[in-house]
């Protein structure tokens, strides 16, 4: 009689296919953890100097200071608190830069040029380190911005007062350059906004359109401001012929004929004797 055999049976290692399924969890645990810290990693590589993403910058903010003549205490309190605001507003990788206005046409010295590096709120504690963040952004930033006003504050007594001829310079070599071509832009101007050249002078004219219209200075200073927001951080004079009403709403009028945005003016408080009215 021939011997049966029995089909042997194969012993199963439960130990093995446990440790297997431990070390597989384990390691799709280490490349979810993996994953999840190289996106919270900030890899923007900043140029030296501006500290503007290499990529380019967000945005582009310019801010006119007008220092063709003095402003009174309280109006400089006011405009520090505005340009705080303004500076506030200058989202990571946005760039700013602030320029004075001279008697000079054209001629916009430069006060501060760089980027917002960020102030360290957005670094993720376990792949960076907001605390150096924090004192670049203060350094770079922050600390360099805070009194810039005061700079301003006694003017230069120029003989003119050639706000037009700035508001061009900034669109030709900031908006329509590198740094703003092609991304929002934004304009403020702190100033009296009394334009006083030999082409044109409201100190004469007023704010009437037409008069401008049939000066030298509308040829001359004739800007497509297509893609610009602008903003009047509006200084008040005594003693001019006419209202500011009238005078913010020449400004609107020049923006938007020449297809700016003009976003608002903010009246800042105090009173302020021009060197022309005194």
């Amino acid at each position: 009689m021939a011997r049966r055999y029995g089909r042997k049976k194969k012993k199963t290692n439960i130990g093995t296919i446990l440790g297997a399924s431990a070390l597989g969890l384990l390691s799709l645990g280490m490349v979810a953890g993996f994953v999840w810290m190289w996106s919270r990693t900030d890899d923007t590589v900043l140029v030296k100097g501006t500290n503007c993403p290499a990529t380019g910058a967000t945005t582009a903010t310019v801010v006119i200071f007008d220092a063709t003549d003095p402003i009174s205490p309280t109006t400089l309190s006011d405009l520090k608190n505005q340009f705080r605001g303004i500076v506030g507003s200058v989202e990571k990788g946005g760039y700013l830069r602030v320029v004075s206005l001279t008697g000079k046409p054209g001629e916009i010295p430069l006060m501060f040029d760089g980027c917002n590096p960020g102030d360290g709120s957005s670094v993720d504690s376990w792949t960076g380190n907001p605390e150096m963040a924090r004192k670049k952004w203060e350094k770079a930033f922050d600390e360099p911005l805070a009194n810039l006003p005061d700079e301003i504050a006694n003017g230069t007594e120029a003989a003119q007062s050639p706000i037009m001829a700035a508001i061009q310079k900034v669109k030709l070599t900031i908006f329509d350059g590198e740094i703003g071509e092609g991304r929002p832009n934004r304009l403020f101007v702190a100033s009296d906004m009394i334009e006083h050249t030999h082409l044109y002078s409201q100190y004469k004219a007023g704010p009437d359109y037409e008069k401008y219209l049939g000066s030298l200075a509308a040829k001359e200073y004739r800007t497509p401001l297509g893609g610009v927001d602008v903003s009047l951080l509006y200084v008040e004079r005594p003693n001019r012929k006419f209202e500011s009403l009238a005078h913010v709403e020449f400004w609107k009028q020049w923006v938007e004929r020449q297809d700016g945005n003009f976003v608002n003016a903010t009246r800042l408080a105090g009173l302020n004797l021009a060197e022309a009215e005194q």
